[in-house]
């Protein structure tokens, strides 16, 4: 995992940032679910105080950092208060505003920039760079009125509709085949800018996680092969089983490529579409930490959310290690619940699971448990990959959770 060094390397928005923050100032994070929980977490390990803007008093983060800030991302107070404790800052996701990283940047380091995560939150523009960046995507039509969605080629269909803005985890994507579904697919979306890709006979996913810093050097994670279920992440496995080394060369070599080309600073993720014809489509970025990277917490010896603090803070990076074949499940809500619907007693057996060799439990603080959300991730790690995969069916038998 050789360092990438970019030519022509800029800074992320904000006041020009100092070599290093040292370990004991503040760090802040807008947003306060679970990616921004961990990341508290490898902040305070680092001996960093820790800073969460989110309106809600029982976010997962906010209940573990040293400041929580209650109030809307926009809202100036919030912003100037987050300004005022932190050293640097950072995001949780993607759909915080840009403009509040903006705001912010006018006092501090903000890393990602809001100027990349502004193209991240829109499918449009983050096609957009795919293509300036070299980097092949689905062919698509942008759609934003009534005569672009009559021009669609024929050739695109079938699809999926998706919508420009605010999707995430599947919400706001439609499958369409003909003219007339995606006409009643643009409408049931609201009219809104969409974005229709053709569908492509796909063969694996997998997701690339990158980190550069101010001075254009990137970094790396194992690419690692992913399965969906209803548009969510339900596997991960590290190393990819299925891709050979040239291919995730390559979609390493296009991540690095993305991320140059944002000037940006950060940890970014990419997802890929493997074809069944051997080629390598870029689907969507992440301006952040990613669910499929959740596993380098217990099997590298630098981690994704380790890699966000050094980002920000102007540490030295440390191309990260994986000392352990892995795979990773994605906890939902339904977990907590039977064939029925009603609540299980006492919830998952958690105790079937940790009884198993190499299992780690992560669960993100969330008091409510509701169908298809986020509860958690567990990762079991082994001496090898096929160890790792007959341990974690066992795990997944134990929870019900589906096979593969």
């Amino acid at each position: 995992m050789t360092p990438f060094i970019a030519p022509g390397a800029t800074l992320g928005d904000g006041p020009q940032a100092t070599p290093f923050i040292a370990p004991g100032a503040t760090l802040g994070v807008v947003g306060g679910g679970q990616l921004a929980r961990m990341f508290v977490h490898a902040a305070q390990q680092m001996g960093y105080a820790t800073a969460v803007l989110d309106a809600d008093p029982a976010s997962p983060a906010g209940l573990i950092a040293h400041h929580h800030i209650r109030c809307d991302y926009l809202d100036p107070q919030g912003l100037a208060q987050l300004a005022d404790l932190s050293a640097a800052v950072t995001t949780e996701f993607e759909n915080v505003p840009a403009r509040a990283l903006a705001l912010l940047a006018q006092r501090r380091p903000v890393a990602p920039g809001a100027a990349a995560v502004a193209i991240c939150q829109d499918r449009a523009a983050e096609k957009a760079h795919f293509e300036r960046s070299a980097v092949p995507c689905a062919p698509h039509a942008v759609i934003e009125s009534a005569g672009q969605l009559a021009a669609v080629r024929e050739d695109l269909l079938p699809g999926i509709l998706k919508t420009a803005r605010l999707g995430y985890d599947g919400k706001g994507q439609r499958r369409v085949a003909t003219r007339a579904e995606l006409a009643s697919a643009w409408a049931a979306l609201g009219s809104v800018g969409c974005v229709l890709e053709k569908l492509l006979p796909l063969a694996h996913e997998i997701s690339v996680i990158v980190t550069r810093d101010a001075d254009g050097q990137i970094v790396h994670l194992p690419v690692q092969q992913n399965l969906h279920r209803g548009g969510v992440l339900a596997v991960t496995q590290v190393p990819a089983p299925d891709v050979a080394a040239a291919l995730q060369q390559r979609a390493v070599d296009s991540a690095s490529r993305i991320a140059a080309g944002l000037g940006y600073v950060g940890v970014l993720c990419v997802e890929f579409f493997v074809l069944q014809d051997g080629s390598l489509v870029a689907n969507e970025m992440a301006p952040r930490p990613h669910n499929s990277g959740h596993y380098s917490i217990d099997a590298c010896d630098v981690s994704q959310f380790d890699l966000q603090v050094r980002a920000m803070t102007g540490a030295p990076l440390c191309a990260p290690r994986l000392h352990s074949p892995c795979v990773m499940l994605n906890l939902l809500g339904d977990l907590w619940f039977d064939a029925s619907g009603a609540a299980r007693a006492g919830g998952p057996d958690w105790a079937a699971v940790l009884a198993l060799p190499g299992a780690h439990l992560h669960l993100y603080g969330k008091a409510q448990p509701r169908a298809g959300r986020k509860m958690g991730h567990l990762t079991v790690t082994a001496a090898s990959a096929a160890k790792a995969v007959t341990v974690v069916r066992e795990a997944a038998a134990r929870l019900g959770l589906e096979g593969w």
